[in-house]
């Protein structure tokens, strides 16, 4: 695979041309970006692959949803509906894709709708009767079409951008100088005990603006695991023989978390739909053990397996330091447009 990566060398040189093309048009407008009088938060990557976004924009709502009303907005990756879909009691995570699905099920105060089109959802959502105050943009670093009134950008602490490449032979998205447009930058999936000297050598291989923001968190583990119904400590499960199930990008911690040498490991690609013939799998693999996965998985298999025997690990994401810092900025972002409107 790294030879393959190497091979397409040219194509990540002419796909760098052409993102960055893009880019220079909508920063000139040439293309045209839309702006929205609410605030818009976009939170996103330069890389493919898991980055933590959805604990950060879970964050955000815990952060923001005491004073104002929050909607989120994700395109809805693999969901079987189209165009723009407002949840309601007759969502599930087949009609708003998991992770908007994992949003509306545990934060019913807020919005939560998806369309690929953010400029259209974001139309739609403000028609709403019950319209929301700030807009959370899930995933949406790179859709220049609407223009987001704060950008936060996410790099994983084990692959930050700096030391990446263009896709194929990277992983980005678009080139490092897109970081830019951010108004801070968090550095994900941290150790907890990150030093401060480690902190500030990768700020200086980022290479941020002066007036950009720099944050470490880590994800911080749940000490229960849940089900329909029932609640259990780690510590009751964690020498119990089990199977874990994972089907997100970067599984190893989430494992490492649960596992003892006994366990059984099941893994399946990220948004993975799982189909019958998976059900029948981790059936055969399970027999009566408990089966735990992630929260993101369990909205997909909740009611596809029993509810005794399935179970959920909620993660957070948590600061190392300035965490009070980082809500000051983002409440002040939202409290000045709210009052400028």
């Amino acid at each position: 695979m790294n030879l393959l990566r190497k091979i397409l060398f040219p194509f990540a040189v002419l796909y760098g041309i052409i993102t960055s093309i893009r880019n220079f048009l909508f920063d000139k407008g040439i293309l045209k970006s839309y702006s929205f009088d609410v605030p818009v938060i976009a939170v996103g990557n330069l890389s493919v692959g898991g980055t933590g976004k959805t604990p950060q924009i879970e964050y955000l709502i815990r952060v923001l949803s005491s004073k104002h009303k929050v909607a989120t907005l994700s395109r809805g990756y693999k969901r079987q509906s189209e165009g723009f879909v407002l949840a309601d009691a007759t969502s599930n995570a087949a009609i708003l894709g998991d992770e908007p699905f994992q949003f509306y099920s545990k934060f019913p105060n807020i919005l939560v709708a998806v369309d690929a089109d953010r400029k259209n959802g974001i139309e739609q959502l403000l028609s709403q009767q019950d319209k929301p105050e700030v807009i959370l943009l899930d995933d949406a670093f790179q859709h220049r079409k609407v223009k987001a009134g704060f950008y936060i950008l996410l790099t994983s602490y084990g692959d930050l951008y700096s030391d990446d490449f263009m896709l194929p032979t990277g992983n980005l998205r678009e080139s490092r100088s897109g970081a830019k447009r951010a108004n801070l930058v968090v550095v994900t999936k941290c150790p907890a005990t990150l030093s401060l000297d480690e902190q500030n050598k990768i700020k200086t291989k980022l290479k941020l603006e002066p007036n950009q923001e720099l944050y470490f968190s880590y994800i911080d583990y749940d000490e229960s695991i849940y089900s329909g119904d029932k609640t259990l400590k780690v510590s009751e499960v964690k020498n119990v023989n089990k199977l874990l199930l994972a089907g997100i990008a970067k599984p190893e911690p989430f494992f490492a978390y649960l596992e003892n040498e006994d366990d059984f490991f099941m893994t399946f690609p990220d948004h993975h739909n799982f189909s019958e013939k998976d059900i029948i799998s981790i059936e055969y693999q399970a027999i009566d053990d408990f089966i735990i996965t992630t929260e993101k998985d369990y909205v997909r298999l909740r009611g596809k397996l029993a509810n005794k025997q399935l179970f959920y690990l909620p993660i957070k994401s948590s600061f190392i330091l300035e965490s009070e810092n980082f809500d000051k900025t983002i409440l002040n972002y939202v409290g000045t447009s709210t009052r400028n409107r």
